[in-house]
This record gives C-alpha cells, sequence and structure tokens, in this order.
C-alpha cells in the first residue's frame, strides 16, 4: 500500500548558496532572501514560526506575522499574557523560521527575546486597522473560552467602549529578537543542500557550511 507520506518527493534544483555569495553580516542576507520573497509574491512572506519553552523546557511553537526587521533583529507584536509572551518572558531564548517553501529556502534564527518599550508598542498599534485594534482588547489570548459567542460579544462591547481612538490594552505588547545565529538553507538536488550558518563572534560574524 502507498504510503501518503513516505512517498512524497520533490527535487530542490532552484539555486544554490556559495560562500561567495553571502555579505558579511547575516541582516543584509537576510534582506536580499526577505526581498526575493516579495518578489516572488510569496502569500504571508513575512509569516513566521516563533518557538518558546518554559523554564523546565516544554517547547511550543506557532506562526506569527514579522512586523520590523533591522541590525538589531527581528520585531513581533503579541499579547504579553498569551502563552508565548508569557514563555518568552520567564525564558527569552527563542528560534525562528522563516519557511520559504516555493523558493526551497528557509531561514532559521536563534536567539534571545526581549520585550519593547511601550512607545514603540504604541506606535504600532496605532497603524493598526481598527477590527484588530478591538480584537487585541477583546481577546486574552490562549485562555480558554466557553464559545465562539463569547469572543464575538467581547469584540462588540470592545466596539462599544472606544467609538473613537482605541488606546492599547496594558497586556498587548512585543518583542525583538536579537540572533545570536542565522542559518540560510537553499534546497538542491540529491537533498545536498546549501546550509549557511552566521554566528556571533563579538561584534563581528562569521559564516560557516553545514552538512545537509
Amino acid at each position: 500500500m502507498t504510503d501518503p507520506y513516505a512517498d512524497l518527493r520533490r527535487e530542490y534544483a532552484l539555486g544554490g548558496l556559495a560562500e561567495d555569495d553571502a555579505p558579511p553580516d547575516p541582516f543584509a542576507m537576510f534582506q536580499r532572501w526577505y526581498h526575493d520573497a516579495v518578489a516572488a509574491a510569496l502569500f504571508e512572506p513575512n509569516a513566521m514560526v516563533v518557538a518558546s519553552a518554559t523554564p523546565d523546557g516544554q517547547p511550543s511553537a506557532r506562526l506569527v506575522l514579522l512586523k520590523g526587521f533591522s541590525g538589531e533583529g527581528w520585531v513581533f507584536f503579541t499579547n504579553l499574557g498569551s502563552r508565548k509572551g508569557e514563555e518568552l518572558v520567564a525564558n527569552p531564548r527563542t528560534a525562528l523560521l522563516f519557511p520559504w517553501h516555493p523558493l526551497e529556502r528557509q531561514v532559521r534564527v536563534d536567539g534571545v527575546a526581549s520585550v519593547l518599550d511601550r512607545d514603540q508598542v504604541a506606535a504600532y498599534f496605532e497603524t493598526r486597522p481598527r477590527g484588530a485594534q478591538l480584537g487585541a482588547h477583546a481577546s486574552h489570548q490562549s485562555r480558554e473560552v466557553a464559545s465562539r459567542q463569547e469572543l464575538d460579544d467581547a469584540w462588540a462591547a470592545a466596539d462599544a467602549a472606544y467609538p473613537d481612538a482605541v488606546p492599547v490594552p496594558e497586556e498587548w505588547g512585543g518583542f525583538r529578537v536579537q540572533p545570536d545565529a542565522v542559518e540560510f538553507w537553499q534546497g538542491r538536488p540529491g537533498r545536498m543542500h546549501d546550509r549557511l550558518v552566521y554566528r556571533r563572534d563579538g561584534h563581528s560574524w562569521s559564516i560557516h557550511r553545514l552538512a545537509p
């Protein structure tokens, strides 16, 4: 009988990644690849997996949207009382993954998450659509609710409570992930993929090739 999982195969042959292709730091390399993902019209090119763990090591992961990037790291916003929010505050070691499958690429980041200050959070919150702003008030992320109706009622209550400007909820915030290592993965034929990892060395970066 055919195994619907084991028999799925695809040969990767869109390109390669050589050391000569790599700029001195991972931020320039990420910017280049992110531009490629946007230019290729990938669905949600800024979608990334964020991993967190409890202090005793129980991991969890989920998709979030990248909302800022610079030489200081990767930025996303969330409810600080959510599972990821509480875990990253208690244990800031984290990992990110950008799964750009149509380009046969992925980017992995190992680093440390720090909570953004309230001015940065407020500045971004003001750019969100009104519906998303109200949703941040209505949803106490990761908490159990009795029904969908409870969520809809909470959203309607927030809409009525804030007919004009919507304030930033106290529990809503964001994180910046500063990297210790960043890996760029390019699929190659025969599963002989290219993997180049940047590792922080003080104020500079070293580049290493990993076996696939």
